[in-house]
């Protein structure tokens, strides 16, 4: 799974990879980094605007609120999607025809197991260039929520780990290169099976491991105390 991820880089340094001169990201171009951003929190989010015919980028609130539910609880239970199922189970199933977007991390956590009675060990996970990455996910519009306006929200999609990331955990979010982008993010695309081919485990090179200290694993902790390595926190914990 993708429970925690870091955006710690500017916007301004991946916004244009998207935008010319930021025009399309007005409401994300501005905000401190963050190392640990966790469910229900708002998360940046890349998608097709219908009405303008243009790529938006706007913060959605992660965990995937589907738009026939009536209990806003349902995305906590929803963060992520898992790529084989996506056309298959009706939470993901419309949102993976018309409504898919991707969402920019530099980093993502992940708890190895630990041996017997000890806390699990949390680990950073991030691209060796420090350069950002961009997730598939899936974005919905619910309307149907009593006392709340129409909520937006999303959901991480993720694939089987590659052979060093499943030292940590057994799966990892499905990352979009470059030449995939646009075909990712066209409404106009429903050939969902080239869709699901584009949904695989990122190579082995592209991503470090880092052990990090148990201070992440509470999501009050917001700070860069968050990504120093373990072995520079002295004995760690908390």
């Amino acid at each position: 799974m993708c429970g925690r991820f870091t955006l710690r880089v500017p916007t301004i340094d991946w916004g244009q990879l998207f935008f010319a001169n930021m025009d399309g990201a007005e409401e994300i171009s501005v905000g401190p980094a963050r190392f640990n951003i966790a469910p229900t929190q708002n998360i940046k989010c890349i998608h097709h605007d219908s009405p303008s015919n243009g790529l938006m980028a706007t913060n959605y609130r992660w965990g995937l609120i589907p738009a026939w539910a009536t209990d806003l609880r349902i995305g906590s239970r929803m963060i992520n999607a898992r790529s084989e199922t996506l056309d298959s189970k009706p939470s993901f199933r419309h949102a993976f025809e018309s409504r898919r977007c991707l969402i920019p991390m530099d980093g993502y956590y992940e708890w190895a197991q630990a041996s017997d009675g000890e806390p699990k060990q949390p680990f950073l996970i991030e691209p060796v260039d420090g350069r950002v990455r961009f997730m598939a996910g899936l974005w919905e519009e619910n309307k149907q929520l009593e006392g709340h306006p129409a909520i937006r929200s999303c959901t991480i999609i993720t694939t089987p780990a590659n052979s060093k990331t499943a030292k940590v955990h057994q799966r990892m979010p499905a990352l979009i290169g470059e030449s995939h982008r646009s075909l990712w993010l066209d409404p106009e695309c429903r050939d969902l099976a080239r869709l699901k081919m584009l949904l695989r485990p990122a190579q082995e090179d592209l991503l470090k491991l880092t052990a990090v200290s148990t201070y992440v694993n509470s999501p009050r902790h917001e700070d860069g105390q968050c990504v120093l390595p373990l072995n520079d926190m002295g004995l760690g914990g908390e």
